[in-house]
């Protein structure tokens, strides 16, 4: 990710949650077609539940999260917008800086062929901006855990497809 030179969006190494990284024994345009059928996250993804966008860029990212930090079925709504999109590779939504809520972050999920039917997946959500180090100490952990069951969710279900193409 390259740094904007903007303070208020100013990248931090340390300010970064990385996912676990999934090998997956499906194609990548397979794990593609599942990360942009937002559709159907609730049937499949564990953190994000519902999420509406036509995916352009700047579109927004309407999307609703569920609540690690609060035991039980408890869910956030969230916005974001579409800032990456690269078939088979990158898809990613970032928050702006806004004075009235100063925590911009960008979420980047990466996808890297490793050959005609296999493919890993990580994803990144970095916390940027002068408060970004402030929402990792607190976020983190809970966000990470969200990346991870998301990553392994992905990849059951990205195995599945592909078997039923067999």
């Amino acid at each position: 990710m390259a740094d904007s030179g903007d303070p208020r969006t100013q990248f931090d190494p340390n300010a970064v949650v990385v996912s676990e990284r999934v090998e997956i024994n499906a194609p990548a345009y397979v794990v593609w077609g599942i990360l942009i059928d937002l559709a159907r996250y609730g049937e499949w993804n564990p953190f994000c539940v519902e999420a509406q966008s036509t995916l352009e860029m700047g579109a927004p990212v309407v999307m609703k999260l569920k609540n690690y930090t609060e035991p039980g079925e408890s869910y956030f709504p969230n916005c974001e917008y579409v800032c990456a999109f690269e078939p088979e590779k990158l898809l990613s939504w970032q928050l702006p800086h806004n004075d009235d809520w100063p925590y911009p972050a960008r979420r980047d999920q990466i996808i890297e062929a490793l050959g005609p039917e296999r493919c890993a997946y990580h994803s990144t959500d970095a916390f940027l901006g002068p408060n970004g180090i402030h929402v990792m100490r607190f976020a983190g952990p809970w966000v990470k855990r969200a990346f991870d069951d998301t990553a392994y969710a992905l990849k059951t279900r990205a195995e599945a497809f592909a078997k039923l193409r067999t």
